[in-house]
């Protein structure tokens, strides 16, 4: 919009962003010798290769140095506790391990800051495209595009209210996960009556890209909460309504459906 404010980055944005970018530098690297890399089981269908382990090393070394007390939950290392209690970092350095094993170049860096509790800064960068979408509280939602010269833009969720023309992003339950029956249930309501469901393979660009108008919306269940901080951050300070399939707090169900408030009842009602 001509004439907005737009907000420049404060210190501890500019300090998340820095960290994610370097860790992206170096799943660039490893991406680009995927064929190669030393990969270890973790679970039916869940891998983490050293790649995740580099990238969330480098990211908790340069949050750790510029917040040195700040504690941190991390996908590969767990809960870090700092002398800080109130601040805790959380982080995925690669949301999309399947995709980025397997050469799909669509994968991204989240890390979310909570302050008391409470997610009060969020950031989902996607190193192939050069995107970074972020958030402070109350500042509102922004993308930075690389390819376009840098500038911040503010996200604009999308306002479609005609279900039939809306479209929607999810995850598919894959080996080891519960849920497939429901699921197919679900994916059959919603694809019947809309102009399609997309299943990229990455939570926290799903939120992001609704966050920015790219999908209507979107529903996951089962997933972690490095998966989700960030992302749901971001659609909420862009405006979008974010709850909990099961109706609790979704930062602890881990299961949030994401859409304008024009839509979120027709959703809604086809997936719980």
């Amino acid at each position: 919009m001509a004439g907005e404010f737009i907000p420049g980055l404060s210190p501890l944005m500019t300090v998340m962003q820095a960290a994610a970018r370097k860790a992206s530098r170096s799943l660039l690297r490893d991406f680009g010798e995927v064929e190669h890399l030393q990969i270890a089981r973790k679970g039916p269908a869940d891998f983490v290769s050293k790649a995740d382990q580099k990238a969330e090393e480098i990211i908790f070394e340069e949050l750790r140095r510029d917040r040195p007390g700040y504690g941190f939950l991390m996908e590969e290392a767990g809960e870090i506790r700092g002398t800080d209690k109130t601040h805790r970092f959380i982080v995925d350095p690669l949301d999309g391990t399947t995709n980025f094993l397997h050469g799909i170049p669509h994968f991204s860096v989240s890390i979310a800051l909570e302050r008391e509790g409470v997610i009060v800064a969020g950031l989902v960068y996607n190193p192939i495209n050069d995107e970074m979408f972020f958030a402070e509280k109350d500042k509102g939602a922004f993308l930075n595009d690389g390819r376009l010269g840098g500038a911040d833009r503010r996200l604009r969720p999308a306002k479609r209210d005609i279900f039939t023309e809306s479209l929607f992003a999810t995850g598919i339950p894959f080996l080891g996960k519960k849920g497939h029956t429901k699921f197919l249930k679900e994916l059959h309501q919603v694809m019947g009556a809309s102009a399609g469901v997309r299943r990229l393979g990455s939570a926290a660009l799903d939120l992001a890209w609704t966050a920015a108008g790219r999908y209507d919306g979107f529903w996951e269940r089962d997933l972690q909460v490095w998966d989700i901080a960030a992302g749901i951050f971001i659609a909420r300070e862009a405006g979008l309504r974010v709850e909990s399939l099961s109706g609790g707090d979704v930062m602890e169900a881990c299961d949030p459906i994401v859409t304008n408030e024009a839509l979120f009842e027709q959703l809604h009602k086809r997936v719980v």
